[in-house]
């Protein structure tokens, strides 16, 4: 019986143990342990990290098997919140833990705040303050064994909602802070343990503002592998720059930058990550050259990288297309000669290094393992469009500036192996006026270049600063065009290659600075074709067309021309001889011109040293030259003719040698009916004169050897008249009219031939001045020993210039002594062949030797018988001693006759006309020749 009872009350006190282990249950579950949870986490969050921390409430279902937490807020020891959250809810399934798997249905984290700050010293302070907070615990326990071992875990679902992140970065001098909410991220189906069959799914929405990042695909664990998309969305230039700050040498001043690709994660024995189909892009970018500029130096609308892919264990990376559209950069050369954009990078990158060694790091990059493959890479394309380049140059002495607009520029695929042709493309329009166009092949390695260059209605005075370089010259117009070929080839040393094509300089007007007077101009210069090569060094040109080319030459009042005001004072570094280098480089320099070709050409000259200023001009040109070059033996033929004046005519041929060597040139002037008044201004400087009428005429035969020159100079005036006196300091010191006189022959004409020789290359020599001088010496001989000139003009008969001079009479008498009636018969002609020369005759006596026969005359008349000698030589002692003179008229009246009977023989007997003959005071004193005849003295005069 009370068995039985025993046995009916045992399902009863089972019942009620139940009872009771379910209501302990429950009180621990809804009480105990949201109590002990509400006190333990503030305290392990205190123990742990060292921070404050409450949570305003703690539920749990021990028959869910679920806890909630609400309002956590943790600060840090700085009394800063570092972590908090709205609400948490944790839920675990009951069946996973009876299988040993600690498996949660549901993690929910709804508005949680971290606060992550980024320290001085690279360490966050999650780190910092779990470090603090465990140096001050003395009884630390060591790590579980097998602590390291994942355990098995199954997440069915985790959510954050509505989440907050502040990055507080403390590592630059200004402290950034950057506030990421939403952030929210659902994942699902997580497990610890490898399957086969399924992977977890996950999804991250993170913003801060516009700036967004898009995260979703699947994830494994074990092993660890994860696939999926990751987007960037609209980070803007602020943030980008305040990451970048330690890498980047410029400053970011705007641009938003966009990424997105798919990805492949794998880690089992090795990494393995692969990317595929990414996206780059980047908008309004704006970029100074350091960080204190305000003003962007490059610019750009948009930038687009497609196709991006990425393999970590083939190492390689491949790009589609880049598209660049609007960019606009602006380049600048220091006057040290560097580049801005290149400066700024190597003075940062020396910055790092520094800074580097400082810090004790090695600025050395890891040696990479042998046997590691190298990188490979590829771009698809690289296409530019509407871009602008701004080239600013400090360096010339006035600042260059060049624009590019409207440029475009497109470049093939290219890869890592560089061995395949690369195709390219540039056009673009210069601001300043002119349109440029690039295309062709490109071989990076080893180097081969194909280009097809094209060029058209180039204003050149934008490189006016690069020509002030090398010459004192302004451009005030013109314009550059050009198509050709270039090849290049760096297969081996040195470089080799050809350009050829054509080009062309239309309207081009030279000055001077600060002048308005055209210096050098022409309307089209035409190079085709053009064939150049790089090495060895050689251009040949086929025809050189000239077309209306102008120089318009000035000679300054302090003596100066204006063509020598181009060249440029030789600098002090360039005053030392040309090295040997370069001048074998010159020496090996090979030229050729097959024609030169001018067209109307014209030569304006204007001397403002003379008064008044002398002016004339060459204009008419045409010809050609033809065969130039600089290669031994080399004979080209000049042939030019044109206008001189504006009426007369000149012309100009002849051979010329080698350029650049001591090879013989052959040179010939010839000019016509040049009129001579308009060289009154030149001419009365040396004459003392101005020129009233007449004509000039040239023949000058030059042969030019080197430096060397010898050359025939053959003048020919006609009809030169004399005007008024100048007053000159240069004017030559002789009776000029008489000098002329001599020169001219019966029809007006002057013909001499002046002869010069010299070195051209002394700075002394000066052709022109050489000639007129050698002219003026020639009219001041003439002048002051006209009889000698007249034996170097005229046919006399092989008497000397001396001889003609004079005539010798018989002792006592008026009769010519034998043999000097031919002297008159040269001179008569010499006189009628120049009207305008003057004869003067001075009659003469020797009071001796005419004395002595007309004293014997007269005893001898004076008596009847023969005159003895003792009588004679009586009265020749007397007469020489001065004791007996004759009648005073007797000598007087033989000079007189003397004169008379020369001047009746040359008017009546030879016909020189009357005006042309004068008597002079006859000489009381007259010379004695050596044979004993009384010497009767010419000279000349000019009307």
């Amino acid at each position: 019986m009370a068995e039985s009872r025993q046995r009916s009350r045992l399902p009863r006190n089972l019942v009620i143990g139940v009872l009771v282990l379910i209501l302990l249950y429950s009180l621990a579950g809804f009480l105990l342990l949201p109590w002990w949870l509400k006190r333990a986490l503030p305290n392990q969050l205190e123990q742990q990290m060292g921070w404050q921390a409450n949570v305003d409430s703690i539920h749990s279902n021990p028959f869910a098997l679920s806890i909630e937490a609400l309002s956590l807020s943790a600060q840090d020891s700085g009394n800063e919140r570092v972590v908090g959250f709205d609400r948490l809810y944790i839920n675990l399934n009951f069946f996973d833990l009876i299988r040993g798997v600690v498996g949660f249905e549901t993690i929910e984290l709804d508005e949680p705040f971290i606060r992550l700050d980024l320290l001085e010293d690279y360490s966050v302070n999650f780190a910092r303050d779990f470090q603090a907070a465990r140096a001050g615990q003395t009884d630390q326990t060591a790590e579980p064994e097998g602590a390291g071992t994942l355990p098995p875990l199954y997440l069915q679902q985790f959510a954050i909602n509505g989440g907050e992140l502040l990055f507080r970065d403390f590592t630059q001098p200004d402290m950034a802070e950057f506030q990421i909410t939403p952030l929210d991220l659902k994942l699902t189906d997580l497990a610890t343990w490898q399957r086969d069959d399924r992977s977890s799914d996950y999804q991250l929405l993170a913003a801060m503002g516009d700036q967004t990042i898009e995260w979703q695909g699947n994830l494994s664990v074990t092993p660890l592998y994860s696939s999926g998309n990751l987007a960037i969305s609209g980070v803007d230039h602020k943030t980008l720059g305040h990451f970048l700050a330690p890498y980047l040498p410029y400053g970011l001043q705007g641009g938003k930058v966009s990424v997105s690709s798919n990805y492949e994660l794998q880690a089992s024995d090795s990494l393995h990550l692969t990317t595929n189909s990414g996206r780059v892009s980047v908008d309004d970018l704006a970029l100074a050259l350091d960080k204190q500029s305000e003003q962007a130096r490059l610019n750009t609308a948009s930038i687009a990288i497609e196709d991006i892919g990425f393999d970590l264990r083939a190492r390689e990376a491949t790009v589609g297309p880049i598209t660049l559209k609007q960019p606009d950069i602006a380049l600048a050369r220091r006057k040290s000669g560097e580049i801005d954009w290149i400066a700024a990078l190597a003075d940062f990158a020396k910055n790092q290094e520094t800074n580097s060694e400082d810090n004790g790091v090695s600025s050395e990059a890891p040696l990479q393992a042998e046997t590691q493959q190298p990188f490979r890479w590829s771009f698809a394309s690289i296409d530019m469009s509407d871009g602008r380049v701004v080239w600013q140059d400090q360096q010339p002495s006035s600042p260059a500036e060049l624009v590019l607009e409207q440029l475009s520029f497109s470049l093939g695929s290219i890869n890592s192996e560089m061995e395949d042709q690369v195709s390219y493309q540039m056009q673009a329009v210069l601001a300043a006026g002119g349109r440029l166009s690039l295309n062709g092949q490109l071989t990076p390695q080893p180097f081969a270049l194909e280009a097809a260059i094209s060029g058209s209605d180039i204003l050149l005075a934008a490189f006016e600063p690069y020509l002030q370089e090398s010459a004192n010259l302004a451009i005030a117009g013109g314009t550059l065009g050009l198509d050709g070929n270039l090849d290049l080839d760096g297969q081996q040393e040195p470089l080799t290659g050809t350009f050829s094509g054509t080009a062309e300089v239309s309207g081009l007007n030279l000055q001077l600075p600060g002048s308005n007077d055209r210096l050098v101009s022409w309307q089209t210069l035409r190079l085709s074709p053009i064939e150049y090569n790089v090495h060895p060094a050689r251009l040949e040109i086929g025809t050189v067309t000239l077309a209306q080319p102008g120089i318009n030459l000035v000679r300054n009042t302090t003596g100066v021309h204006n063509l020598e005001q181009i060249m440029l004072p030789p600098a002090a570094d360039d005053a030392n001889t040309v090295s040997k280098e370069s001048s074998d480089e010159e020496a090996q320099f090979i030229l050729r011109i097959g024609q030169l070709m001018i067209e109307q050409g014209e030569l304006d000259y204007t001397d403002r040293t003379l008064e008044p200023a002398f002016s004339t001009s060459l204009d008419q040109l045409n010809g050609s030259v033809i065969g130039l070059s600089n290669v031994s033996p080399q004979q080209g033929k000049v042939s030019l003719n044109g206008r001189i004046g504006g009426s007369a005519s000149v012309e100009f041929d002849g051979t010329i040698g080698a350029l650049g060597t001591d090879e013989t040139s052959n040179l010939k002037l010839t000019m016509e009916d040049l009129s001579l008044p308009a060289l009154s201004p030149y001419l009365g400087r040396y004459l003392g004169y101005g020129i009233d009428s007449g004509k000039l005429g040239l023949d000058l035969d030059y042969e030019i050897t080197g430096s060397q020159i010898n050359a025939s100079n053959r003048v020919i005036m006609d009809r030169l008249g004399l005007g008024r006196a100048i007053a000159s300091e240069e004017a030559v010191n002789a009776p000029v009219k008489l000098g002329l006189a001599l020169l001219r022959d019966s029809n007006g004409v002057i013909e001499v031939n002046l002869p010069i020789s010299g070195d051209m290359a002394s700075p002394e020599f000066n052709i022109g001045q050489v000639v007129m001088r050698t002219f003026v010496n020639l009219l001041a001989k003439a002048a002051t020993s006209p009889f000698s000139m007249l034996g170097s003009i005229a046919d006399l008969a092989g008497l000397t210039g001396e001889e003609l001079g004079q005539i010798g009479f018989e002792p006592g008498t008026a009769k010519l002594a034998p043999g000097e009636a031919e002297k008159l018969t040269t001179l008569a002609k010499v006189l009628l062949d120049r009207p305008d020369l003057l004869l003067n005759i001075r009659g003469g006596v020797s009071p001796s030797e005419d004395g002595l026969v007309l004293l014997r005359d007269e005893l001898a008349a004076s008596q009847d018988a023969e005159l003895s000698d003792e009588t004679w030589q009586e009265a020749k002692e007397a007469y020489l001693a001065g004791e007996r003179a004759l009648a005073p008229e007797l000598l007087n009246n033989l000079a007189n006759a003397r004169a008379s009977a020369l001047e009746a023989l040359l008017r009546d007997t030879h016909g020189v006309p009357a005006n042309q003959l004068f008597l002079l005071d006859p000489s009381r004193n007259a010379a004695v020749s050596d044979t004993g005849n009384i010497i009767v003295v010419f000279t000349l005069d000019a009307r």
